[in-house]
């Protein structure tokens, strides 16, 4: 039996309904994320080295603010997204893997054209909105970490160095089923502190011993 503990939904099936139909509806700006991308976005959030203030991610997650129908609504939508994002730290805080809203597979299309695309290009809205921070320390390895993606998002395709890698359809498969793995990979680097080495135990002295014997 393999030790990988199973992924965890972040939301139930009622709820991600609702937020579907929600960030669908003509409330809310065509450019807003769907909910593909939103979970994506949040589930970066969640990783995020620094907390972004709500009314900053709200902001880009709707591109603007959508014509809310009264206050309880506002409520309901923007407690849903909080929820998903406050599951996924939950989830990965005890070492578990976020379920992701797709199958692991591209079924040989481009990524763009799938909902993997969408959930990568939306994790990676979240990177870009802090992308600094993501970036302040161990740029290498984070950069290493962000590529599958970074590739499997299509919004680098134009770049000659991803170029190679978007052009092999096996690899991009392989990193589908990666994606839950990295993201713990991910919070666990910016949100849990390497361990520091325990002083050494500072020997004693043998028993009758002292500076008048040296």
């Amino acid at each position: 039996m393999s030790d990988t503990p199973l992924p965890q939904p972040l939301l139930d099936d009622d709820e991600l309904e609702r937020l579907d139909d929600f960030l669908d509806s003509e409330q809310v700006d065509p450019d807003a994320l769907d909910l593909i991308a939103a979970h994506g976005f949040l589930v970066a959030l969640a990783v995020a080295p620094r907390d972004v203030a709500p009314a900053v991610w709200v902001a880009e997650l709707f591109h603007g603010e959508p014509s809310f129908a009264d206050a309880a609504e506002r409520g309901e939508i923007l407690g849903l997204l909080e929820r998903l994002r406050s599951n996924a730290i939950e989830i990965l805080e005890q070492g578990g893997l976020p379920e992701l809203p797709f199958e692991a597979t591209l079924d040989g299309l481009p990524p763009e054209e799938t909902p993997i695309g969408d959930w990568c290009a939306g994790f990676m809205e979240g990177v870009f909105l802090d992308e600094a921070a993501w970036f302040a320390e161990d740029e290498e390895r984070i950069a290493t970490l962000l590529l599958p993606f970074m590739a499997l998002s299509g919004l680098f395709d134009d770049e000659p160095d991803m170029a190679e890698l978007t052009a092999d359809t096996a690899r991009l498969e392989s990193l589908v089923s990666q994606l839950p793995e990295l993201v713990l990979d991910l919070y666990l680097h910016f949100r849990v502190p390497p361990e520091t080495p325990k002083p050494s135990p500072r020997r004693k002295k043998p028993a009758g011993r002292g500076k008048r014997d040296r």
